[in-house]
């Protein structure tokens, strides 16, 4: 009951057969909601409302392994208590350089959630940076980010902006 990533491949005469390819449990990131990517090597990237070092969502990485397995790898555990932002109701977007954007429900300077970036370190190890912490003027997205081709990140967001009904929102690169 906390989460499954699967694949469905298609059968002869039309039906498809499902495969379950990973089980989230109480020890990681759990409750995915959103849908997946995946980068030029196979590997797959989302996100959890609930779990993690700190119980409020993850980041992570799926990477096939031989044999068919797959690994999963917690690229970010998600803090309410601090700038970097929690509950994760959105997916994620990757970049031409491989960075990962995202939003976040809850947490932030004001506590009503950020649009972050997660790049990867010198060690391979991945940083969080937040890019921007929603306030009163529109708050709490529920969905992920967008990219143009200049790399400007559009969303929306639950509450805030005229009659508190929510905001379509433009951060420039």
């Amino acid at each position: 009951g906390l989460g499954t990533v699967f694949e469905l491949m298609p059968v002869a005469g039309g039906a498809w057969t499902e495969k379950i390819i990973y089980v989230f449990g109480a020890t990681g990131g759990y409750l995915p909601l959103a849908g997946l990517i995946i980068d030029k090597a196979g590997n797959l990237y989302g996100t959890t409302f609930f779990g993690g070092t700190y119980g409020d969502g993850t980041a992570f990485e799926l990477s096939p392994e031989v044999g068919g397995n797959w690994n999963l790898t917690t690229l970010q555990n998600f803090n309410i208590s601090g700038d970097s932002g929690a509950y994760l109701y959105g997916g994620l977007i990757l970049d031409s350089k491989g960075n990962l954007y995202g939003t976040t429900f809850r947490g932030g300077s004001s506590d009503e959630g950020t649009v972050f970036e997660l790049s990867r370190a010198g060690s391979g190890a991945w940083r969080e940076k937040v890019l921007y912490s929603f306030s009163n003027s529109g708050y709490q997205p529920h969905a992920g980010v967008i990219s143009d081709a200049a790399g400007n990140l559009y969303g929306t967001t639950y509450g805030g902006g005229t009659g508190n009904s929510g905001t379509v929102f433009e951060l420039k690169h």
